[in-house]
């Protein structure tokens, strides 16, 4: 940088982890970088709650690809393990299904074709097929693609033959189909879709590359919960000059001559800056932040057309027993499973059987709870608030009957052994996290809304505006939005650099 020149100031709203790497790696460089968070402390979805000595990662609760985390640090000029100590988890999950049957499995490729042997031996041999395509998508779709930003149309041009080789017109279900036959197996091999919000029946198999994914790095968690890492990286943030502003919501971006020039909060302050990125929903950013007149490509219309991914209904509960067979990760399916995936994103109603994610971080770091108890949340797909249903009216019923049924099927003597608990409903996305309709996790990742297809991480109607997120390119999960913070770091310091 210029001796006497002044650093150019951006301004971040939103801490998710888009907005907590775009942070990082900006305070890195050396811009001037303040962080506005609406909420009373960092995270955004990532939020922490504690409650009767029981602590509840809202959000994100798998970690996969740590290097990326890695990355904030040791760019810095840090150890990641001066911060955090982050474990690997094993298995990665068990999946429950409601023939009483289990399915688990981890990296171990060897170990996981014994239990296919098992469990069902006709598929081994397409098995060994599928992680291998799966290899190959991940190649593409991860390594080569997921920290590039797809600005022009011709971005995608190139990647097509990719894209036709690759099959990305199958859908991760279809992909799973083709090399394994159990029905169990196809539902164990094509779920994953449902972590970043997708369904399974139409999100593209270009998803299928998670798989490799979690073989190539494993499943991990962070001890003291996601909420650890990010309080590790408002730290470093802190560490490198940068300013966090928690409480503050951003009521409007400030165009000026056709480019961002800063943000208002709702309390009528102006905040100037050079750069603006916004992390919080893309919807709401450019409905509610920028004004119609900005805005030719993103208009009302346009996004109200864009398909939404689903939304969560979510408890968090502490018990007063340990549930000592209960693994870290476990998934439970009930019967049907395309026709209540087709309730949930199609049809947008609410069903009288569910599918779950019981999340039990305790099995893995006792410090989640207090002694002798186990720290629970339990995670269920619902449709979107473009479902109308009422959840003031629903919420009670609905927790009675997740409950009720975990008490039953799963969890013996939950009801009676329940120390706290509380949840979070898709009119919470909607009014707590602003997030349009009550997504979880934004744009529904269909082919048709992904790469070029998305929300661009720059604007492409309004100068020195750039995107983090699940909303934006590559898209949703921890993985994705901390590559969208790399993509933001190379087109802020290409467009906008110092000195």
């Amino acid at each position: 940088m210029k001796s006497g020149r002044q650093p150019h100031k951006a301004v971040i709203i939103g801490s998710g982890f888009g907005g907590l790497g775009s942070a990082v790696r900006l305070a890195t460089r050396g811009y001037d970088v303040t962080l506005i968070e609406a909420r009373d402390q960092l995270g955004g979805r990532a939020y922490v709650y504690r409650q009767d000595g029981f602590t509840f990662d809202a959000g994100p609760t798998v970690i996969t690809a740590p290097f990326l985390i890695d990355e904030l640090f040791t760019g810095a000029g840090r150890q990641t393990a001066d911060y955090l100590r982050i474990v690997p988890v094993d298995p990665f999950y068990k999946i429950e299904f409601h023939d009483g049957t289990s399915f688990s499995y981890n990296a171990d490729e060897a170990a996981t074709v014994e239990k296919i042997r098992k469990f069902a031996p006709d598929d081994v041999e397409g098995y060994q097929r599928m992680i291998r395509s799966a290899k190959a998508i991940f190649e593409k779709g991860f390594v080569e693609l997921s920290a590039k930003p797809f600005l022009k149309f011709t971005d995608m041009l190139k990647i097509a033959p990719d894209l036709v080789r690759l099959e990305s017109h199958l859908t991760v279900y279809q992909f799973a189909s083709r090399y394994v036959k159990d029905d169990r197996l196809r539902r164990v091999f094509s779920f994953h879709p449902l972590l970043v919000g997708g369904n399974p029946f139409s999100t593209t198999s270009i998803y299928a590359l998670i798989h490799h994914l979690e073989r190539e790095w494993g499943v991990h968690y962070c001890m003291g919960g996601t909420g650890a890492v990010v309080s590790a990286l408002g730290k470093l943030f802190n560490e490198l000059g940068g300013k966090t502003r928690l409480s503050t919501a951003v009521k409007r971006i400030v165009v000026e001559n056709g480019k961002a020039s800063g943000v208002e909060t709702s309390s009528g302050e102006r905040i100037d800056a050079d750069i603006v990125v916004s992390n919080a929903d893309i919807n709401t950013t450019y409905s509610k932040m920028i004004a119609p007149e900005h805005r030719r490509r993103w208009t009302d219309r346009k996004l109200r057309g864009m398909k939404y991914s689903m939304s969560l209904f979510v408890i968090y509960f502490g018990t007063r027993k340990k549930y000592e067979n209960v693994e870290h990760h476990t998934i439970l399916l009930c019967e049907r499973y395309k026709e209540l995936l087709a309730d949930i994103f199609e049809r947008k109603q609410l069903s009288d059987d569910f599918s779950m994610y019981l999340h039990r971080p305790s099995k893995t770091d006792p410090s989640m709870a207090p002694e002798g108890c186990d720290c629970f949340y339990v995670l269920i797909p619902v449709p979107n608030q473009l479902s109308g249903i009422d959840w003031k009216q629903q919420a009670g019923p609905f927790r009675d009957r997740v409950m009720q049924w975990l008490d039953k099927h799963y969890l013996p003597g939950l009801l009676e052994n329940l120390a706290t608990e509380l949840y979070f409903t898709p009119l919470d996305f909607e009014t707590t996290l602003q997030s349009y309709a009550g997504a979880a996790f934004s744009f529904e990742p269909v082919f048709t809304q992904s790469a070029w297809f998305r929300p661009h991480n720059v604007s492409e109607d309004i100068g020195n505006l750039f995107f983090a997120g699940a909303g934006t390119h590559p898209g949703a999960g921890m993985p994705g939005v901390l590559c969208s913070a790399k993509i933001v770091e190379d087109l802020v310091c290409q467009r906008m650099p110092l000195g």
